[in-house]
């Protein structure tokens, strides 16, 4: 499907109403152009560790099973209140779970990793002309758990459905203006990076 364009969001860039706004505005510009739109967003701001921090107020070690089934649902605020924001807009959109499209993954809670995508619903949707926003971060084991994919996992959402549907590019939005040396919001005298090998970006991944 070589007229998609996956963009992904991050959870600054939905932190709030506004800002959830914003991202519609751009989302139905891009489909103005022509091209089939899927979005994927993070949670709402800190919203997922505000989840983390909740459930080590009930037990210092809490089951990965139920923490994957709580700090799912940050994402799952996030989707449909871009899909509503997006449909104010004149366009017309769907929200879904990582589940709800086919991302199927392995059990290992927290960190669970992609075995398979069954794009066929989000492939129905674009063909309507239909923008799909979907939740990043998560999946569904074959036992049908609700699974997260740990830090990053919206990230790893966007490029996986990009692989999967052919899309012709994947855009991925952030609040900086690219790689540094360390977060600069913490570190006031970190560097951006100009240039990157991927060996050196899975080594700082990692």
């Amino acid at each position: 499907m070589k007229n998609v364009i996956v963009q992904k969001f991050g959870g600054t860039s939905v932190a709030d109403i506004e800002r959830i706004q914003n991202v519609a505005r751009r989302v139905v510009e891009t489909k103005r152009k022509g091209t089939d739109v899927v979005v994927v967003v993070s949670a709402l701001g800190d919203t997922t560790d505000k989840l983390i921090e909740l459930a080590h107020k009930i037990t210092a070690h809490p089951s990965e099973r139920e923490l994957d089934m709580l700090i799912s649902t940050g994402e799952q605020i996030s989707c449909p209140l871009l899909a509503m924001a997006i449909q104010k807009l004149g366009k017309a959109a769907v929200s879904f779970t990582g589940a709800q499209v086919g991302i199927i993954t392995d059990s290992s809670f927290t960190k669970a990793r992609i075995i398979d995508i069954n794009a066929k619903r989000i492939v129905e949707e674009l063909a309507k002309g239909r923008i799909a926003v979907v939740a990043g971060f998560q999946g569904v084991s074959l036992n049908q758990d609700i699974t997260t994919l740990g830090r990053g996992g919206s990230n790893l959402t966007a490029v996986a459905l990009a692989k999967v549907l052919g899309a012709r590019v994947c855009e991925m939005y952030t609040d900086v203006e690219g790689v540094f040396t360390a977060d600069p919001r913490i570190v006031k005298d970190a560097v951006k990076i100009d240039r990157l090998s991927y060996e050196e970006k899975f080594e700082l991944a990692s």
